[in-house]
């Protein structure tokens, strides 16, 4: 888990694409450190996280678990939840488990993971 930003600023956790990305540098650039605590962490089989691609106890679900966990080790009561692609998916998830947690949605390049998507995703070629 990566925190950066103003410690009293308004906390948001961004949840990366995928699944299989991580984070990058470059996902800084959404978020202004002067008002945001920005929290980004490489999800389950991604980037640094251990063990490395391993898809074992790595479902949607446990990934929801994980991102609630890293909320209550932080001790913050709400937050924004930003996801792009994958990442727009979990952050649906997370918020339908866990909408009381929610302040709000930031959702870019929403990726449902229905059939029409897939196949035009990786097989009519995006």
């Amino acid at each position: 888990v990566e925190e950066s930003g103003n410690k009293n600023g308004n906390p948001v956790i961004f949840l990366h694409g995928g699944p299989g990305g991580g984070i990058e540098p470059v996902y800084h650039q959404y978020f202004n450190p002067e008002k945001w605590r920005i929290i980004i962490f490489d999800q389950r089989g991604c980037g640094k996280s251990s063990p490395h691609a391993e898809l074992k106890e790595n479902t949607t679900w446990d990934l929801v678990a994980d991102i609630e966990k890293i909320r209550c080790h932080l001790d913050i009561d709400k937050w924004i939840v930003f996801g792009g692609s994958w990442g727009s998916t979990l952050s649906l998830s997370y918020a339908i488990m866990y909408s009381k947690r929610c302040k709000g949605l930031i959702l870019r390049g929403i990726f449902m993971i229905r059939k029409k998507e897939i196949q035009w995703f990786y097989q009519e070629g995006a």
